[in-house]
């Protein structure tokens, strides 16, 4: 059975369960601190979504939603699904959370950026309704 919860509160289950699932979306993830979760946390632009399947916690997804002239903007980050949990419906129902929450909230868009490798997410995020855009994507960073 899959739940989905939006975590207010910082607490040693869900600094693990972060430091166990980022690694599997991003090998460049240092590690959470307890005071680094509890700032992303108490962010007002900041909704963490937490799937639980059979209680453990088996995905998270990240939405931020932020003013801008045009109006309110949802950016969606962060997806990841325990590989011992994909293909059960987990990462469809995270979405779909964080879809409803900026749909409630008054956003005009959600955006998402995948890499081109992440096949399975891709498929995911055309399944709940993304469009894939034609645009140019451009970093700039601070780390060398």
């Amino acid at each position: 059975m899959i739940s989905i919860e939006v975590a207010a509160v910082a607490s040693d289950e869900l600094l693990v369960a972060m430091n166990h699932l980022i690694p599997q979306l991003s090998t460049s993830f240092a590690g959470l601190s307890m005071e680094q979760l509890e700032a992303l946390l108490s962010h007002e632009s900041v909704t963490l979504f937490v799937a639980r399947f059979d209680s453990a916690i088996a995905g998270l997804l990240t939405l931020t939603m932020f003013p801008l002239a045009t109006g309110l903007r949802a950016w969606i980050e962060d997806v990841v699904v325990d590989a011992s949990a994909r293909g059960r419906g987990v990462g469809d129902e995270l979405v779909n959370a964080g879809i409803a929450r900026a749909r409630e909230h008054g956003a005009r868009t959600v955006d998402l950026t995948s890499r081109s490798d992440r096949a399975a997410a891709h498929r995911l995020y055309e399944r709940t309704g993304f469009v894939q855009r034609k645009t140019n994507v451009y970093r700039f960073s601070f780390e060398s």
